[in-house]
């Protein structure tokens, strides 16, 4: 999992001119909005899910996004144990609260156990769906993405290796600095195993069975 940079939506485009030879803004310091772009790539199978947004993606929206792909999981893989690639961003790492809460809840409520593989500082470039990133912009270069719709229809368009994306725009609000108290995280730390020597980057969050 992964989000992506910024997308600024207005009638922008590299060189001036898009593939059309229409001419376009040099310049983007007031786009019409800003759009955020979550992903969710399963390598075994190539398959992409895409989450766009004009909210912020916080530690509730990644789980949120995870949520919504949990049926297609379950009924394809029946998983026992979810792993999860993901950098150690701001609202993914392992000691962000509100993250680790909200996997903990969701490991109990679908009965499956979570490990958390974390890239190192600086080498999150060697997550796979940073390849699928960089597949997007080809897609789309020259394009004047100007709309949102525009946008989520290019991203419906494009294909990894053979797949195109399940693409989701997602209305929700989701606000900023959601976090657990002290306490509350120690609750938390007691129902999770830091595999040691690696304990901020390699997190298992086992399924109790009552």
């Amino acid at each position: 999992m992964d989000a992506k940079a910024v997308i600024k939506v207005g009638p922008f485009s590299q060189g001036e001119y898009n593939r059309y030879g229409l001419r376009a803004c040099d310049h983007d310091f007031q786009p019409d909005t800003l759009l955020k772009l979550f992903g969710l790539f399963i390598p075994a199978t190539d398959e992409n899910f895409f989450y766009f947004t004009e909210s912020h993606i916080t530690a509730d929206f990644i789980v949120d996004a995870l949520e919504q792909l949990w049926p297609t999981l379950k009924k394809i893989y029946d998983p026992h144990t979810l792993v999860l690639n993901l950098d150690n961003g701001p609202e993914n790492n392992s000691r962000r609260s509100q993250f680790m809460n909200r996997l903990v809840t969701f490991s109990q409520k679908n009965s499956v156990s979570i490990s958390l593989a974390y890239y190192l500082p600086y080498h999150s470039k060697y997550n796979p769906v940073e390849r699928v990133w960089g597949r997007l912009e080809q897609h789309w270069n020259g394009e004047f993405l100007d709309k949102v719709e525009k946008i989520l229809g290019l991203a419906k368009t494009m294909t990894w290796k053979g797949w195109h994306p399940v693409v989701t725009f997602v209305k929700k609000i989701y606000k900023k600095g959601v976090s657990l108290t002290k306490q509350a995280m120690r609750v938390i730390e007691s129902q999770i195993f830091r595999i040691k020597g690696i304990e901020p980057w390699a997190v298992d969050i086992p399924f109790y069975v009552d």
